[in-house]
């Protein structure tokens, strides 16, 4: 593994690791300030080292890091211009979840091309256990949203 496909594979699991307590803080109603930070910096640092690797035409993994740059720009303001104000909450929690979502998606994605087990079940990246897999990460940020937007009112707690 070459150094920089290292720092972006340690630096998406972090940000990954990271989402999820953030996910969690959303549930529970607790801002995780400083896993937030961490998040948030490591997500943008994971589509901004992506852009590093060498390529060829516009292919489906520089499409993700686009839709995550512009997600992040408006889920940033929320969370830090905004300090979650009004509609700015909505806009961070959904704006969080669905980089968490494209975060895991490129695991899924990227475990089933390199895990040997795995790509025996899905070695054309089409078939059903892969599509479960991306299924039922989408049924869980949708379940999370929902009840993060019904929970997490950070105006009713302290700063």
């Amino acid at each position: 593994m070459s150094g920089i496909l290292l720092i972006h594979v340690v630096i998406s699991l972090i940000a990954i690791i990271s989402g999820i307590v953030v996910a969690y803080g959303f549930l529970t109603a607790d801002r995780h300030n400083r896993s937030t930070l961490v998040y948030m910096l490591t997500t943008a640092l994971t589509s901004l080292t992506g852009f590093l690797f060498p390529f060829h035409g516009v292919t489906p993994a520089i499409i993700v890091g686009i839709i995550c740059l512009l997600i992040f720009i408006p889920t940033t303001l929320a969370r830090y211009t905004f300090h979650l104000a009004g509609l700015w909450r909505a806009v961070f929690v959904v704006g969080a979840l669905v980089l968490l979502f494209f975060n895991c998606l490129v695991l899924i994605i990227q475990s089933f091309q390199k895990i040997p087990a795995l790509n025996a079940l899905a070695p054309t990246g089409n078939e059903p256990p892969i599509l479960a897999a991306q299924v039922a990460l989408l049924v869980v940020i949708v379940f999370v949203g929902f009840f993060s937007l019904r929970r997490f009112h950070p105006t009713l707690m302290s700063a």
